[in-house]
């Protein structure tokens, strides 16, 4: 996921937290205590309507409540959930929560689905131009947020195939490179999760144009996912998204397999 300006995302969250303010305030309650009601600080809530910060649906649904809202706060609780992302990542992030199946290969970094919060923190802080700290924890809460797909009862089956370059980076450091090669580990040990790396001595390469995801939704529409720098593209086209399952397909046979690819990352992990 990349980073870039989101004007219509901060226009819904300003809006959010305008009409939280007024509530907060119709109900006679200061910052303070509507803050300790909901678990969170002046400061928090004065940054939640003052729309510098996102909250989650869990903060957004017991506000409601505390406020006795009737729900005036809860209908906006899935737009404000998109606007965590840049605009042209929110059409994917909705598909992620519909899909049957992910098929995704990267040949930069690891995927953001299988990041470590302090990968991802690495990777945020190295952005050009530098990001204010506001909107890195908004970008890590979102990261984190979709990797919740992960544990829900009907998860996708998900598969992964990234380059082994993408692991030899030392993004944030030895130590933070440490703890991504263990959480690819145990993330690879789920039942609906299959890990593969294309290794660099590897003389042929479906991939070679770039990075990009196959999602099938449960209505067995399928889409392909694929950016570069803040732009992206959703392709729902029939012959295309079909070929570009084909290439998944070669890609993932000319890749090492799970098991290979298993004692690849542990040999790297050794090594450091």
């Amino acid at each position: 996921m990349s980073e870039g300006a989101d004007t219509s995302g901060q226009t819904v969250v300003v809006a959010f937290g305008q009409t939280m303010k007024t509530l907060r305030v119709r109900a006679g309650l200061e910052r303070e205590e509507f803050g300790r009601r909901i678990g969170y600080s002046a400061a928090t809530v004065a940054s939640y309507e003052q729309g510098r910060r996102i909250p989650a649906p869990r903060t957004i649904e017991r506000a409601d409540e505390v406020l006795d809202a009737g729900g005036l706060l809860t209908v906006w609780k899935e737009q404000v959930e998109r606007a965590q992302y840049p605009v042209f990542f929110q059409g994917m992030a909705t598909l992620e929560k519909e899909a049957l199946e992910l098929l995704m290969y990267d040949t930069h970094v690891v995927n953001g689905l299988l990041q470590t919060e302090e990968y991802m923190r690495a990777l945020l802080a190295m952005r050009r131009p530098p990001l204010d700290q506001e909107t890195i924890e908004q970008r890590v809460i979102a990261r984190l947020a979709r990797q919740d797909l992960f544990d829900h009862r009907a998860a996708p089956l998900l598969s992964f195939v990234m380059d082994e370059a993408v692991l030899l980076h030392r993004y944030g450091g030895k130590s933070v490179l440490r703890g991504q090669l263990e959480h690819l580990l145990l993330i690879g040990d789920k039942r609906n999760v299959e890990i593969q790396v294309m290794p660099v001595d590897c003389e042929d390469n479906a991939g070679v144009n770039g990075p990009f995801t196959v999602v099938t939704r449960r209505d067995a529409k399928r889409f392909v996912y694929s950016e570069a720098h803040a732009t992206s593209s959703l392709e729902t086209d029939p012959e295309q998204t079909g070929l570009a399952a084909a290439r998944y397909g070669i890609i993932r046979s000319q890749a090492l397999s799970p098991r290979e690819s298993r004692k690849l990352i542990e040999g790297l992990l050794g090594s450091l």
